[in-house]
């Protein structure tokens, strides 16, 4: 029984994996200042964009925008990368998303997720999550943060700007 179980487990990650999600969905998302923008207007255009997924209650998503905020400049002269903040916040914490960000300096483009559509769509269930895309598909993926991680990202990051 658990070989079979061992074989169907196997089974089912192989066609997860084979069957990833290479495109980012045409879901709209909202910009600060409420305005609707859809994702494939963000995601058309050449280059390597980074898009995390963040919470203002989500500590280690904080840590993770903080330690790029301090390198970010560094990375966007060197690779022309864009990162975009896509908050998940709900109707109970959006209001303290402007508040945080202001706060923090941060120069990413920010959004907001309000229903987490776009989200479910991606199939993210953690957070913090960072996707790479390039030229409008997707690279790389990663959940979690731990110091350090932002190096591995620009290591993606680097490679994929070539």
């Amino acid at each position: 029984m658990k070989s079979i179980m061992s074989i169907v487990t196997i089974f089912l990650l192989c066609t997860i994996q084979a069957n990833a999600q290479k495109e980012i969905p045409n879901i709209s998302v909202k910009e600060l200042n409420g305005n609707s923008i859809s994702m494939s207007e963000i995601t058309k255009e050449k280059g390597v964009k980074i898009i995390s997924f963040w919470a203002t209650w989500c500590v280690p998503c904080i840590n993770e925008l903080d330690a790029i905020s301090e390198v970010y400049d560094d990375w966007k002269d060197e690779t022309s990368v864009e990162l975009i903040a896509i908050a998940t916040d709900d109707a109970r914490t959006k209001k303290r998303i402007k508040p945080l960000i202001n706060g923090k300096g941060w120069e990413y483009k920010i959004l907001l997720d309000e229903n987490q559509d776009l989200q479910r769509s991606l199939n993210i269930t953690t957070i913090p999550h960072v996707i790479v895309i390039k030229d409008g598909e997707i690279v790389f993926r990663h959940t979690g943060y731990f110091p350090g991680a932002e190096d591995q990202l620009y290591e993606v990051v680097k490679k994929n700007a070539k």
